[in-house]
């Protein structure tokens, strides 16, 4: 497994995380320590969604950097088998 797979596959876990600790909270609105869970979570997901980016390509329309070049479209589609 090569840095960018790695990255994928951590930035996966981190996700999966994050949604099951929202879907926590969605029927324990009130648990602050849940909350304080999903905040530092999600703030590392947004980390290395930001390196991963930064170093790869965009995961998200809303990273893809205006700068130069638009990087939107670099990014290899599911069926070319990068997202195994």
């Amino acid at each position: 497994m090569n840095h960018e797979q790695q990255m994928l596959k951590d930035i996966g876990i981190v996700s999966f995380t994050v949604v099951e600790l929202a879907l926590y909270l969605d029927t324990h609105p009130h648990d602050r320590s849940a909350m304080e869970y999903f905040n530092h979570y999600n703030r590392i997901k947004t980390q290395m969604e930001k390196e991963f980016s930064r170093t790869h390509f965009p995961l998200t329309l809303s990273m893809a950097e205006c700068g130069k070049n638009w990087t939107w479209g670099e990014a290899p589609l599911p069926w070319e088998g990068v997202c195994d």
